[in-house]
């Protein structure tokens, strides 16, 4: 979260995220331990190489679960994204989520992978586009 290659994407809402380590055990525990069955979180990796991680959230803004799909720079247009987004769409759909939405910079080009994957527009503003699967 700290490189800002990979960040780019995050541009209209700040770029890079500070994430300093005395963070990581509370942040691990809400997101792996404590997840109430309201978070998702899993590393997305090639045999043991980290590429970039997959996420779900509840947030009451939808009334539903928003994806989180974060590729490493590096590994952007190779495919990761598309696997790690039907990888995340099916975990969520074996945990009883039956809608995924995602808000995404109105400018980034993911835009174009989700709709490739099912994800139709619900709506948008001049900042994001607001996409949803049923699942």
């Amino acid at each position: 979260m700290a490189d800002e290659e990979t960040m780019s994407y995050n541009h209209a809402w700040g770029g890079t995220i500070p994430f300093p380590e005395d963070q990581w055990e509370d942040w691990y525990d809400y997101w792996i331990i404590n997840h109430d069955n309201q978070r998702y979180y899993r590393y997305l990796k090639d045999e043991n190489c980290y590429v970039g991680e997959i996420a779900y959230h509840y947030d009451p803004e939808y009334s539903g679960y928003v994806a989180d799909v974060i590729i490493l720079s590096a590994f952007r247009g190779k495919g990761y994204g598309a696997q790690g987004l039907e990888l995340l769409c099916g975990a969520a759909k074996e945990n009883g989520i039956k809608v995924l939405y995602d808000d995404i910079a109105i400018d980034n080009t993911a835009i174009s992978l989700f709709v490739k994957l099912g994800f139709c527009e619900e709506y948008r503003t001049e900042e994001k586009i607001v996409l949803k699967k049923e699942l």
